[in-house]
């Protein structure tokens, strides 16, 4: 979306994800114990959507022996990620571009937050399958993006993303225009479609682990 390539948007991106996402502070964390479940201490990790570098902070604080490689489209985000990062930049390498800009691995484990409901449902499959190639067996994939029933019900649940919105200070005329954005622009699946493109691209022991009104979360192995 344009608005990961505008300076001033970009500069205000760590203020959207807190006041958006319901427990996000609680979705890193949980993402991260995941992750460790089947991690080494000395974890080398995947993260996809890397831009503005949340989730490689919050990793690189709990984990002092894991190193990333994060990818992102967005120049302007991933210059705030190695912002954001401070003192643990040494330990990511940030790539500009989608997945097969990404280094081959292995990888002992791999995270997405945030940013599947960006990607069409035959580019998302694609996207998994090549996450999949990337990491060791038995490794760890985290996911979490927007998914919520379809069809007649899709109205009801933007709705309640733009109340959680709206009752974090955002002005309702604004979540108003989120959502219509999201609606018009997003390609939102339902978790049932979510979690068997997961299995399409090779990871089994699919489970959600999370869920807040129109966001979902899932783990997977590979």
């Amino acid at each position: 979306m344009s608005a990961f390539s505008d300076p001033e948007a970009v500069a205000r991106y760590a203020e959207g994800p807190l006041r958006l996402v319901p427990g996000f502070l609680d979705l890193q964390r949980m993402a991260g114990l995941l992750l460790a479940e089947r991690a080494p201490a000395d974890a080398r990790i995947l993260v996809l959507g890397a831009g503005g570098g949340l989730e490689l902070k919050a990793f690189s604080e709990r984990y002092a022996g894991w190193s990333f490689d994060g990818v992102d489209p967005s120049a302007e985000m991933l210059k705030l990620a190695a912002q954001t990062l401070g003192p643990f930049a040494a330990r990511a390498r940030l790539h500009q571009g989608y997945i097969d800009d990404a280094p081959t691995g292995p990888f002992d484990g791999a995270a997405c937050l945030l940013t599947l409901h960006f990607i069409p449902e035959d580019e998302r499959r694609r996207t998994l399958s090549q996450i999949h190639r990337r990491l060791t067996p038995g490794a760890r994939l985290v996911v979490a993006h927007h998914s919520f029933p379809q069809g007649a019900h899709k109205a009801t649940w933007l709705k309640r993303y733009a109340a959680f919105a709206v009752s974090s200070g955002v002005p309702a005329p604004d979540a108003e225009r989120a959502i219509r954005a999201i609606d018009e622009q997003l390609p939102t699946l339902s978790p049932e479609r979510d979690t068997a493109l997961l299995e399409e691209a090779g990871f089994s022991d699919v489970e959600l682990f999370y869920a807040g009104f129109s966001f979902r979360g899932w783990v997977a192995t590979a």
